[in-house]
């Protein structure tokens, strides 16, 4: 007969209390249930591990046993444990690839909510362009993405919101003083610093400002420390100039037909460990309430 893990904790309680009376008592069982189920484990050891009948001190084996049974019996009710924590998602971890708009603006509060429903779990965040963030999901090095993602097979996808290309540059920019009528036209004589959204905005006014453009800057943040310092100007999504930045401003085009889309992307449901799917649910939820906005926040006044 195998050693089963009933039978260690039968000798450990055993053990511990000195008596079968007390340990049936600890165990939930009868006093002769527990006496026949340490008689089966001694019957397997081989040899005796009590002194005595009453189960009142042990023997030198018993002792050594015991030490292995109590290891033994902890590490099976931990891991016990740590697999209803994981199927309940209050343990685990998630793993996000967001591009640096989303994790500054819309991600934030999203964490906050989320770790307060469960503050156990482990939560990684890397900020990275799209293009990245779904070599990531494809290497199942990331389970949740969120950015221009599109589709991508084997994926789900849940569009979040979208927004329009705007003019950004400092506050104290020429093109700054009559950012209501600004149109693409407005740009031509203006240092433009190209990104890796640029390729989104098919407007056709837009293409012989980009090809004239001898700057690329793909980091977002390395830009707009570049237009901080007089670089230049560039046009980005509205959601990628917060509205912390005082000295860099986003302004809006007339005439600009290009929008931005944002995604969440990840595995089936079924794929993703019950953390990464609660996180999933948290957003939907979210969603549904009408309070995953994140272009609330502006207004023509920070103009």
């Amino acid at each position: 007969m195998a050693i089963k893990i009933e039978m260690l904790r039968c000798f450990v309680t055993v053990a511990h209390h000195g008596s079968l009376s007390d340990a049936a008592d600890a165990l939930g069982r009868t006093p002769s249930a527990v006496s026949m189920m340490l008689k089966q484990f001694e019957d397997h050891v081989g040899s005796p591990l009590f002194e005595t009948a009453r189960k009142s001190r042990l023997t030198p084996l018993g002792d050594a046993v015991f030490e292995e049974a109590r290891r033994a019996v902890g590490h099976f009710e931990s891991s016990v444990t740590a697999i209803e924590g994981l199927a309940r998602a209050d343990h685990g971890s998630v793993r996000l690839a967001v591009t640096p708009s989303v994790a500054t603006t819309l991600l934030p509060s999203v964490i906050i909510r989320f770790s307060q429903q469960h503050p156990e779990v482990q939560i990684d965040i890397r900020d990275m362009d799209s293009a990245t963030i779904t070599r990531e999901l494809v290497r199942e090095r990331a389970d949740i993405g969120i950015g221009t993602l599109g589709a991508i097979d084997g994926m789900t996808s849940v569009d979040l919101f979208d927004d329009a290309f705007g003019v950004v540059c400092r506050r104290d920019h020429a093109l700054a003083q009559n950012w209501d009528q600004l149109t693409w036209r407005d740009m031509h004589d203006q240092v433009f610093i190209a990104n890796g959204l640029c390729g989104m905005i098919t407007d056709p006014d837009f293409a012989p400002i980009l090809a004239a453009s001898r700057l690329m800057m793909p980091n977002t943040a390395s830009l707009l420390a570049l237009i901080r310092e007089g670089g230049g100007i560039t046009v980005l999504p509205k959601m990628a100039v917060s509205d912390t930045q005082d000295d860099i401003v986003f302004l809006p085009l007339v005439d600009v037909n290009a929008r931005r889309s944002v995604q969440m992307v990840s595995k089936p449901h079924s794929s993703l460990l019950p953390a990464a799917r609660a996180f999933l649910q948290l957003v939907a939820d979210i969603l549904q309430e009408g309070a995953l906005n994140p272009l609330s926040k502006f207004s023509k006044s920070e103009f």
